[in-house]
Parts: C-alpha cells; structure tokens; sequence
C-alpha cells in the first residue's frame, strides 16, 4: 500500500485512531461472543478508513505479512496430538465427514459462482467452512478477492454463532448454554512465547517459499508449527496479544482494500450468500446425521461437530449442553485443518481449469 506524501505526525496519529478504535471495538465484540472479534473491528476500522479519508492511513504489506505469520503459529497450536486421541476408533468415520465438507462447500462456492456475479476461487473461499482467519488471510495470495472472501466467511461465522445457540434448545430439549469458555491465558504470555512464535514464523515462511507452497507466509509456520505439536516437541500458547495483534493487522489491511464498488457488489451477494450458507447448514446437518449412524455418538454431539464454522460459539453450548465437548472439539480442530491445506490445492485447480477453459474458448472467438 503506497505511502501518503503527509508528516510523521499525521501517521502517527491516524495509527494512535486506528489501534484505539480496534482494541476498544474488538474488546467489546468479544465480550458479546464475536468470534476473531479483534480482525472483525479492524477490518470495520480500514473501511472506515477506506471509505471516509482514503489515502490518509498508511499501511506497509510487511505488517500483513506479519499478521499471517502469527495466525499460522496460532492455528498450528490448535491441534494437540491428546486431542485427536479423543477420536479413538471414529477418526476414520470423523476424516470422511471432514473430506465430505470439504466438497460441500467447494460445490456450494461453484453455485455460488454460477447464480452471483463473483469469480470461483472467490466463492470457493468465500464457503469454505472452517478457518476464517487462515482463509482470508491467505485468499489474496491465492488469487481470490480478500474482501468479499472476508465478508462471507464472517457472515457465515455470524450466522452460524447467531442460530446454534437458538436451534439447540429447540431441537434438543433441556439444554443450555453458558458463558463463552475459549480461553486465551496471560494477555502477554511469556518472553520464551514470543521468541518461539517468531522463529516458527520465520523458518517456517522461509521454507514453504523454498518449497513453493500456495501462501507461504501463512501455511509454513503452520505446518511447522503443527509438526513439531503433534510430535510433542513443543508445547506452545501464543499470548492473547500477540494473536489478536496478527489478527487485527490482516483485518485493517483488508478493510483498508475496499472501494465503494465493493460495497455495491456485497449489496448484490447478500441474497445469494443467504441461499447458499442456507444450503450449507442443511448439508452439514446431513453429514452430521450420518456421523452419528457410523460412530454411535448422539445427534447433538454430531450436530455440534458439524456445523460450518462458528468453533468458539460452539464450544460454549456443548460444553453447558452436556455434549462430548472433546469429541466436538477434535472434529472441528480436524476439520479446520483439512480446510485451510486443502483448499490452496482445490483453488490452483479452479484457476487452472478457469486458464484452460478461456484457452478453448479463444480460437473459436
């Protein structure tokens, strides 16, 4: 992003506003149950920003680099080797469910595609249900517009956060929810925390560059990180701060990418969106239907598990509902990663099979 011809003061100042209003608005979102509520406020902040003083806000791609960096630390932990052994005997029923979503809304993204006026890498991000951090931070990187990916992946988060809490009394009786329980730790954690963090970041973005894969910067220290957690070598908490600074750096650089033009093509998604997160749940609700006929847990406990996205308003609710919050959690962590490395090689194969089409059609035009 070019840097403003204006004063060091003046940039100071505008980053003085902006960091202000994110950390005030991301601290109250959270405290209503917003999922990534510091991403959220900060991509409503580069809007802003972007909207109402464009040009004024400087913004260098290094520290959007940096923000993806963190958020694949972050996910990398996500992933304890003690969570997946919660799964025993049903991982190979809950690996099939999780490819099987996978493919829902990789066909949801392509309907999508053919009813709106939206490209399909766009839209096949756009869907993906699971990761919405990791997914829009790496949709740029991968050709498709970050901000309508952003806009439906936190529209489908909302949704999903908004209707679980109400759909689970009503389809199962006697349950209810408590306070959020996604915890987080010391806000600034530890100093040996922090210098881990950047040496995964670091050696893990330098070698998938190295190797070539699709959104290095993010899916390196990924990688690198879930390796070395699942073969216990390390066991990492990366403080609060430092994840929500990594989040909010991707949120103010998208919101800082919109133009008024995006906005109006938002307004003509809305209803298509609607249809299609519509058709996710609904399939979601299938797939968890057939968890339960192949692992022998309860409908809640699949239903849980299976909803698109929304991980930390679910928890909560199979937590105080009685569910099997750890079956719950191992799915969903699976799922998550199933989704956030599979969807660059499904999104290169969009393109190329886009490049392809374009090819034939050319001689005949």
């Amino acid at each position: 992003m070019r840097r403003p011809d204006r004063p060091f003061l003046s940039i100071a100042a505008h980053w003085a506003i902006a960091t202000a209003a994110t950390v005030g608005g991301g601290w109250l979102a959270g405290k209503a149950g917003l999922p990534s509520s510091y991403l959220f406020v900060a991509m409503i902040v580069g809007l802003g920003y972007a909207l109402l003083a464009p040009g004024r806000f400087w913004f260098p791609r290094g520290s959007f680099q940096v923000g993806q960096a963190i958020t694949g630390v972050a996910i990398g932990t996500f992933l304890e080797s003690s969570t997946l052994t919660q799964l025993g005997s049903r991982w190979i029923s809950v690996a099939l469910v999780s490819i099987a979503t996978l493919v829902v809304t990789i066909v949801a993204g392509l309907l999508l595609a053919r009813i709106a006026t939206v490209d399909r890498p766009t839209a096949s991000l756009g869907m993906v249900a699971g990761g919405a951090s990791g997914i829009v931070a790496m949709a740029d990187d991968l050709g498709g517009d970050d901000r309508l990916v952003a806009f439906m992946q936190y529209f489908r988060v909302l949704v999903v956060s908004l209707l679980t809490p109400l759909l689970v009394p009503l389809v199962f009786p006697g349950t209810h929810s408590i306070g959020n329980v996604a915890g987080g730790g010391p806000l600034l954690g530890s100093a040996g925390s922090w210098l881990l963090v950047i040496a995964l970041s670091v050696a893990g973005g330098a070698a998938a560059a190295k190797l070539r894969i699709p959104a290095p910067i993010l899916l390196g220290p990924l990688l690198l990180t879930a390796a070395l957690t699942l073969s216990g070598a390390i066991h990492l908490e990366v403080a609060p701060l430092l994840r929500e600074i990594g989040f909010a750096l991707i949120g103010l650089y998208i919101g800082l990418g919109f133009e008024r033009d995006t906005l109006r093509q938002i307004a003509r998604l809305i209803l298509p969106v609607c249809v299609a997160i519509f058709a996710l749940l609904v399939a979601c609700l299938g797939l968890g239907w057939l968890l339960t006929l192949t692992t022998h847990v309860t409908l809640l406990d699949a239903y849980l598990a299976t909803t698109p996205g929304g991980l930390y308003a679910v928890l909560p609710i199979a937590y105080g509902s009685g569910a099997d919050t750890t079956f719950v959690l191992a799915v969903q962590g699976l799922r998550l990663f199933v989704m956030i490395l599979a969807a660059p090689a499904v999104v290169r194969w969009l393109l190329r099979a886009d490049g392809r089409r374009r090819a034939a059609v050319a001689p005949s035009a």
